[in-house]
């Protein structure tokens, strides 16, 4: 309970810092929510949205578990896909992932870690099919961060292809799809050159990435 304490104790001493430092933060925070931004990423308690990208609450909205997996059959993932992209009209769906995942290292490497090998799978689908780029690197590092790399493509793929996604293009909204990987080392935040604008543009972006990545051969 002593630590139960200690986290309402920062609460209380965060809300004191905002008030005094912008009075009518609340209370603006209170009455609307207008994010431009979609984040769907990995559950890990070092990723946090907000702070990365130096936003405000109520600046971005969040979607978050492990290894950072889009599956068409999820209805929470998909849910947060529509309630963003119907209701707040963000601009931008990003898909981050990030070096040193363990969800997508324990699909490396085989690994059970228990129930969440069942979710899991869909990385280990990941790895599979892209098992000649992996086969290439002989450093483990290396492999698990391409993997971290191309699982992130892989759903941004899955993005794109959901029925809401391809409504919103097909309606004209103005929407875009990217693929980030953030690196815990330096805290900076790297383009996979997956940046999707329109369903036409999917096949030729996705051939570019991969492509991309297995040029890639130095450590992140």
């Amino acid at each position: 309970m002593s630590q139960l304490r200690e986290l309402l104790d920062r609460n209380k001493a965060w809300a004191e810092r905002v008030r005094q430092e912008d009075p009518g933060f609340f209370k603006r925070l209170s009455t609307q929510q207008a994010p431009k931004y979609l984040w769907i990423g990995c559950s890990d308690s070092r990723v946090p949205a907000n702070q990365i990208m130096g936003l405000a609450p109520g600046e971005v909205f969040v979607h978050r578990n492990i290894a950072n997996v889009v599956v068409h059959t999820d209805l929470n993932c998909l849910s947060t896909i529509q309630f963003a992209v119907d209701l707040l009209k963000v601009e931008h769906i990003l898909v981050v992932g990030h070096y040193g995942c363990s969800g997508v290292h324990a699909s490396l490497t085989g690994a059970r870690v228990g129930l969440a090998d069942n979710w899991l799978r869909h990385v280990g689908d990941v790895a599979q099919k892209h098992s000649s780029l992996l086969g290439d690197v002989e450093l483990e590092s290396l492999r698990h961060a391409r993997l971290c790399e191309l699982n992130v493509i892989e759903q941004v793929v899955n993005v794109c292809q959901t029925t809401i996604v391809e409504d919103a293009w097909s309606r004209g909204q103005s929407l875009s799809v990217h693929g980030w990987v953030y690196s815990l080392l330096d805290g900076r935040v790297r383009q996979l050159g997956m940046d999707i604008e329109a369903r036409d543009h999917l096949p030729e972006v996705y051939a570019a990435a991969l492509k991309r990545v297995a040029g890639q051969t130095e450590p992140r």
